[in-house]
């Protein structure tokens, strides 16, 4: 099993390489297992999946439910692990980088800070306070023992705010903030990736959640992308099965879903694959 460093490393090392890597979203070990029995080289943790395997039916989950998902997850596998800290759970900036710490601790190699305050009245932090906070998560990350990436995330294009000037703006100046990875979730069209892409010093994570879904890997690699994320598709997707199963029953009295499992030695090979 390798130790801490040798997956930061490993999670630098695929952002540096030509191209654009996956790094899709389990919510527990069994799903992080599945990931990496095929063959995905990282993961990144989901607020929402979690908070769907929660029962949360508000979306929310705690720090300390985030940082124990982390950890689970990070223990499932080999492979390094960026995890979804929202806001980092505080306003202040030393109160929210330590979230960054805690997720070090947990075993992560990678952590996200966001400019959404959790209030939808008053959805963003302004400019200077956001650009605080990142600095704060950048210094707490460069004294770890273990290297780890800061992804700062401008939410302006989900949260109301349809501003794409003031977006690219926040991404410059969290990157100047020391950031190692910048982020807009909400990017609808190539277009606007290359937009990002082509406006910033960092590599670019995409979120697929607002995309054509028949765009491809290679075109996002192509736009400029370096890091595809799925957030909570997965979970909602596996959710989706299991409410059309729960209904054909209920409603049909129909078990033909039945039909579409996969096989238990199948499972059980990918689930040792990943281990």
């Amino acid at each position: 099993m390798p130790d801490q460093a040798d997956k930061a490393a490993r999670f630098r090392a695929l952002h540096e390489r030509p191209g654009a890597f996956v790094i899709p979203n389990p919510w527990d070990a069994g799903s992080a297992r599945l990931l990496a029995g095929l063959g995905f080289e990282a993961l990144a943790t989901t607020s929402l999946g979690l908070a769907n395997m929660l029962g949360r039916p508000d979306s929310t989950v705690t720090r300390a439910e985030v940082i124990a998902n982390c950890r689970e997850i990070a223990e499932a596998t080999d492979l390094p692990v960026n995890v979804d800290l929202e806001n980092c759970f505080a306003h202040e900036p030393q109160a929210a980088a330590e979230a960054i710490r805690l997720a070090s601790e947990a075993g992560a190699v990678g952590g996200s800070i966001e400019d959404f305050t959790g209030d939808a009245k008053d959805s963003i932090y302004d400019f200077e306070l956001a650009v605080a906070r990142v600095e704060a998560a950048v210094a707490v990350a460069r004294s770890l023992p273990v290297p780890f990436m800061v992804t700062a995330r401008a939410e302006n294009l989900i949260r109301g705010r349809v501003d794409m000037g003031d977006t690219i703006r926040r991404l410059q100046a969290y990157a100047g903030a020391g950031a190692d990875v910048v982020y807009a979730p909400g990017l609808r069209t190539l277009d606007e990736v290359r937009h990002v892409v082509g406006a910033v010093s960092r590599p670019v994570n995409v979120v697929t959640g607002w995309l054509d879904p028949d765009i491809t890997v290679a075109q996002l690699a192509a736009a400029g992308a370096r890091r595809i994320s799925v957030g909570g598709s997965l979970s909602r997707l596996a959710l989706a099965t299991f409410v059309g199963a729960g209904r054909a029953m209920k409603e049909q009295g129909s078990f033909a879903w039945m039909r579409d499992m996969i096989g238990i030695k199948d499972l059980q090979q990918l689930l040792a694959a990943g281990t």
